[in-house]
C-alpha cells in the first residue's frame, strides 16, 4: 500500500536527518488525514490507494502551480522549495503512462463506446478516468481526447 510506503519513507527520513524531506513526507501525511478525516462520514469509502493517489494528484497540482505563480513574481528561493516538495511527492504516484499510450488508451475506449464527436467527451472522460485515472494526468487527456474526437 501506498500509505505504507511513505510511513515508511517518513521514518528513514527521520534516521537521516534529512529535514526537507521529512518535512514534505509529513505534509504528504497530513494531507492524507484531512481526507480520512473528510470521508468518515461518507457511504461508501474508496480504495485506500486510490484516495492516496488522488490526494498526492492534487497536491502535485497544487506544487505546479506554485511554481509557476513564485517564477512569474521572481521568487525563485520559493520556486526550490515547492520542486522539492513536487519531487518527493511525485516518488510516491505510480507510473504514468506516455503519452502514446495514453492515445492509444484512448483510442481503444472510443471504439469501445461508439463516441463520434465532441458531444461525447465525457463519456470517453469518464471510462478513461475510472479505468487509468491514477496513470494518466487528466488535464493532458482531456486534450488528447479533444483532439481524438474532432477527427
Amino acid at each position: 500500500m501506498i500509505r505504507d510506503t511513505i510511513k515508511a519513507a517518513q521514518i528513514s527520513a527521520m534516521k537521516a536527518g534529512d529535514k526537507a524531506r521529512l518535512a514534505a513526507v509529513r505534509l504528504i501525511l497530513a494531507k492524507v488525514k484531512d481526507r480520512d478525516i473528510e470521508l468518515r462520514t461518507a457511504a461508501s469509502l474508496p480504495d485506500d490507494d486510490a484516495l492516496v493517489v488522488e490526494v498526492l494528484q492534487k497536491m502535485v497540482k497544487q506544487r505546479r502551480e506554485s511554481i509557476t505563480l513564485y517564477e512569474q513574481g521572481g521568487r525563485e528561493e520559493l520556486a526550490a522549495i515547492e520542486r522539492g516538495e513536487l519531487a518527493v511527492i511525485e516518488e510516491f504516484l505510480p507510473a504514468r503512462l506516455s503519452e502514446d499510450q495514453v492515445k492509444a488508451v484512448i483510442a481503444a475506449i472510443i471504439a469501445e463506446t461508439g463516441a463520434t464527436g465532441p458531444k461525447d467527451m465525457g463519456k470517453v472522460i469518464g471510462a478513461l478516468k475510472a479505468r487509468h485515472g491514477t496513470e494518466v494526468d487528466m488535464s493532458v487527456a482531456s486534450g488528447l481526447v479533444k483532439a481524438a474526437l474532432a477527427n
